[in-house]
Order: C-alpha cells, then sequence, then structure tokens
C-alpha cells in the first residue's frame, strides 16, 4: 500500500486551516457539529462549506462535501486535480470516496475522529491500492483549535441537555 502522508506544513496550511475554522464556526452557529472545509487552488479560495446534514435534511451535508460541490460549480469542472482541501476534522469514508472521485491532490485536516476517520484513525482508505488516483495527506495543523472547537461545541450542547432535565415543570 502507498504512504500518502506529506509531513511538512507551511505557513500557508495554517492560514487557510484558520479560514476552516472560520467556517466550522458558521456549522455551530447553526447548531450543527462545528466542522469547516475550504478548497485552494492555485493559492486562492475557489471552495468554502461547513456542516449542515441537520438543516439541510441531506445525509451527505458535511463540510467537504459542500466545499467540494462549491468548488466544481466555480470552477466549472467537477475534478479539482491540482487543488487541496483544507477541513478541521479528519473526514469519514463518504467523504474520503468524494475527494479521490473529485481528483483532489491533497488534503489537509486538523482533529483526527477516532469514531469515524477514514484517513487514519479507523481506517487508512487513501492507502488502499485499488483507487485509480492518489490523494497526499497532512494531518495536525491547528489540531488542538480544531479539536477544542468540537469539545467546546459537544460541552455546550451536553450543558443545554442537562438544563432541559432539570428545568422545572410549568
Amino acid at each position: 500500500m502507498p504512504d500518502n502522508t506529506v509531513t511538512e506544513q507551511t505557513e500557508d496550511d495554517r492560514l487557510w486551516m484558520k479560514r476552516a475554522l472560520e467556517l466550522a464556526a458558521q456549522a455551530a452557529s447553526h447548531d450543527e457539529v462545528p466542522v469547516g472545509a475550504v478548497v485552494v487552488l492555485d493559492g486562492r479560495e475557489v471552495g468554502t462549506g461547513y456542516n449542515a446534514p441537520i438543516s439541510s435534511c441531506d445525509p451527505t451535508g458535511h463540510a467537504e462535501i459542500r466545499a467540494l460541490r462549491d468548488a466544481a460549480a466555480r470552477v466549472g469542472n467537477y475534478r479539482l486535480s491540482g487543488a487541496t482541501l483544507y477541513v478541521t476534522l479528519e473526514p469519514c469514508t463518504m467523504c474520503v470516496g468524494a475527494l479521490v472521485h473529485s481528483r483532489i491532490s491533497r488534503l489537509v485536516y486538523g482533529a483526527t475522529e477516532p469514531k469515524g476517520g477514514a484517513v487514519e484513525s479507523i481506517r487508512a482508505t487513501l492507502e488502499e491500492p485499488h483507487f485509480n488516483w492518489t490523494v497526499a495527506t497532512t494531518s495536525g495543523i491547528l489540531s488542538a483549535e480544531c479539536g477544542q472547537t468540537l469539545t467546546d461545541f459537544f460541552a455546550a450542547r451536553r450543558e443545554q441537555i442537562r438544563r432541559a432535565r432539570n428545568k422545572p415543570q410549568a
């Protein structure tokens, strides 16, 4: 199996991950799990997305899918070779498949996803030999900030649930 991991981190990687974190904040403001994604081609933003499966009633409404759709529409081609996808959380199996089909050249993500991450956590999907496209990966960019965004969101959600349960009945 090929090892597609790229360990170098650049200042541009941190810059674009900060942009993805801004998009994650938009998801949180809509009570969606705070994941943000941005597609960059030739040093410019060509697609953005944030999690919205609940508000859009769309199980494919993940940040990565939405960013890829936006980029494909803007570029005028569903193939995005040469582009990099920055996302705050390790992609799931569905999103990894979309990366391969879109021909994204590089994936950069922040936090790992131990329950559903399909790049390194539960499965190294991008390293499976049967794919006809290789996606280089870099992980851990602003991982503490990306992870804290998720931790804070779920802590607030648990607190809301706790308060609702303890609210006196009228």
